[in-house]
């Protein structure tokens, strides 16, 4: 049975919440957050200080959980681990956070109510539900997007649902799996070890046949990228990432490039936003000489990638590729 003990604690869902070097403050108000409305368990990908706080972590009532790997797996793999622990535990559905995250209020239930919404309206072909994402830093929501058309399509009723969106893609936290589809879309592909990781898993549930959709019933207060003093980061225009993580972005980027089930609007769109970007850094940045060998060496390594996506009911088996 999930949950913690007795039938008054048993609940459908589990959140996953994936912690590397994570701020306290944060991870502690996200993980009481939950702990009001849904089990939860947290897997920590190699942080040394894990110690510091995992006794304070399983004092919360509705955590099943506390899995501390010895070394940085990845956020793939993590959430692949994760995911198979819920399956294990008979939980029908899974929540997947990142540790920086802050839901809103009655999150869980909003989100739940949502999904049961949209999921008789796709007929059971619902891969995932998204929450509205709003950027903590400067209030900007950010759209649900279609990549099917050339021009840019947001916020697309989801079969005429009010409160309900298409989408294409779902960014990885505050996202609602249904576990029984994860035996057709297959889990996280591990290879990509962090960045893509949602673009890649959206695209092949697509692709398989399954739908996505948004929800502005449920709030998700979440921030992608660095804090930067660029107006266009500044105003949630573009997102800069440290050095180290262009590699992750560039190689993988490219590597989905080459994928069928990756959308053609979405291809069209973002190999120009992707080289102007690698254009800015290289030659704006203070850090430029370190970026040019972080994209470079992605952009060469993306083909010793696999070609193939994750299998369905595992995620893939590869190893990381590291700068």
């Amino acid at each position: 049975m999930p949950g913690t003990t007795g039938e008054e604690s048993r609940t459908d869902s589990c959140a996953i919440v994936v912690t590397h070097y994570p701020g306290l403050k944060d991870l502690l108000g996200l993980l009481n957050e939950l702990n009001r409305e849904t089990d939860f368990l947290v897997i920590d990908n190699g942080s040394p200080q894990a110690d510091q706080y995992r006794a304070s972590i399983l004092t919360c009532n509705r955590c099943v959980g506390f899995l501390q790997l010895p070394e940085n797996i990845g956020l793939a793999e993590a959430l692949n681990k994760g995911l198979q622990e819920v399956r294990k535990r008979n939980y029908r559905f899974a929540f997947l956070f990142d540790q920086d995250s802050r839901p809103g209020d009655a999150f869980v239930n909003n989100m739940l109510a949502a999904f049961a919404r949209a999921e008789t309206l796709a007929e059971g072909r619902l891969a995932a539900l998204g929450p509205r994402i709003i950027n903590h830093r400067n209030q900007r929501q950010t759209p649900f997007k279609l990549f099917n058309r050339l021009l840019r399509r947001s916020d697309q009723p989801f079969h005429g649902a009010s409160g309900l969106f298409q989408a294409d893609f779902l960014i990885t936290s505050g996202t609602l799996l249904p576990l029984a589809c994860l035996e057709q879309t297959g889990d996280m592909k591990a290879s990509y070890f962090i960045d893509n990781i949602d673009l890649e898993w959206c695209f092949r549930a697509r692709m398989r046949g399954y739908e996505l959709a948004g929800t502005s019933d449920a709030v998700l207060y979440h921030a992608i990228g660095e804090p930067s003093n660029n107006p266009l980061v500044r105003r949630g225009l573009m997102a800069q990432h440290k050095p180290a993580r262009t590699y992750y972005s560039s190689r993988n980027r490219v590597h989905l490039y080459r994928q069928h089930y990756a959308p053609l609007g979405w291809k069209l769109r973002d190999i120009p936003r992707f080289f102007l970007k690698a254009v800015w850094l290289i030659l704006t940045s203070t850090e430029r000489r370190q970026y040019w060998r972080n994209i470079s060496a992605g952009i060469r390594d993306s083909r010793n990638l696999d070609g193939d996506e994750a299998a369905p009911g595992r995620g893939g088996s590869d190893s990381a590729h590291r700068p």
